[in-house]
């Protein structure tokens, strides 16, 4: 970073343009001499758009590009949703901070012609869009007789999909619909006991590069304490369990007076097993609830699954 400017990077789909233009317009009201720019490009996860996501194996699909623009000094941040953020970094960067949440729960859209109709009352055999192996496994798991089918491609993109009639209802991202001005798109927010979320879903995160302290102390303007203890301990949660973005795991967080309370939940691809618990503790410590949340689950069967899924949707070498 030269004198007052700073540089970042960003995927260019349209919500990832929506999330770091808010990330610009946030810094410049705290920081209004700062002078911003935007290098936007296509990562892996953009370009590979045929195959489900699960089948690529990597878990820096949506990343790798921008962290190499700050490792090479091009960019100073890089702006991602938080669950796309792997919870290992590569050598010589950071998490620098995590933004205010929006709501992190999975949202329902439905087809017209099922306007009015809940997960519980669609017919039998509708076809349900998602790309999420977390998604598939817990509506499997609550909804065995619906069919699912993947979809790619940007929000916009799967809404045309659906409206043209290849689905009866897509499952997404609640907190992406609303920034992209779609929340009216959201026939039912999905109930915890049904689908918990991806974790980290709703928060932005910002990386920089290690120990850089004039850009982290830029940054930390945007920096909410709730929702960066609550989205650490979920991260410690997926870290332990060593698992990516693509294998059904799921979270969810939230504050009972001091404590905090996690959530988790790991289940088979078929969604016949499914493992749920949750664990507590002081607030000011979320990586260990994480960490006893990853301990209980694997206690409980958790690992042999994990292995099983990886097995199974790891390419082959």
């Amino acid at each position: 970073m030269a004198g007052t400017t700073l540089r970042i990077a960003s995927r260019r789909s349209q919500l990832a343009m929506v999330q770091t233009h808010w990330v610009r317009d946030e810094l410049t009201k705290a920081h209004p001499d700062l002078e911003i720019s935007i290098e936007a490009m296509a990562t892996q996860g953009d370009k590979i758009l045929d195959v489900a996501l699960a089948k690529i194996g990597d878990k820096g699909l949506f990343t790798k590009e921008l962290e190499a623009q700050m490792l090479l000094d091009r960019a100073d941040i890089a702006v991602h949703s938080l669950k796309d953020l792997p919870t290992n970094l590569p050598e010589g960067l950071m998490l620098g901070c995590i933004s205010e949440r929006e709501d992190p729960a999975d949202a329902l859209v439905l087809h017209e012609r099922h306007r009015g109709c809940s997960l519980a009352t669609l017919p039998e055999g509708s076809v349900v869009g998602t790309s999420s192996l977390r998604r598939l496994a817990q509506l499997r798991h609550h909804f065995p007789h619906f069919q699912f089918k993947d979809v790619r491609g940007n929000v916009i993109t799967r809404l045309e999909k659906l409206d043209s009639g290849d689905y009866d209802c897509l499952i997404l991202a609640a907190a992406g619909l609303g920034r992209l001005g779609l929340g009216q798109r959201i026939d039912a927010l999905i109930d915890p006991s049904i689908s918990l979320h991806a974790v980290g879903q709703g928060a932005l995160g910002i990386e920089c590069r290690q120990g850089d302290s004039a850009v982290l102390e830029l940054i930390k303007a945007l920096e909410h304490t709730p929702t960066s203890r609550r989205c650490l301990a979920e991260r410690a949660f997926l870290r332990q369990l060593e698992g990516g973005c693509q294998v059904p795991i799921g979270v969810n967080s939230r504050f009972e007076g001091e404590e905090l309370v996690l959530t988790g939940m790991v289940a088979s691809l078929d969604g016949l097993r499914l493992i749920r618990d949750e664990a507590r503790g002081p607030q000011q410590d979320p990586e260990a609830i994480g960490l006893s949340l990853a301990h209980l689950l694997r206690s409980q069967g958790a690992g042999e699954i994990l292995e099983e899924i990886f097995a199974e949707v790891r390419p082959e070498a």
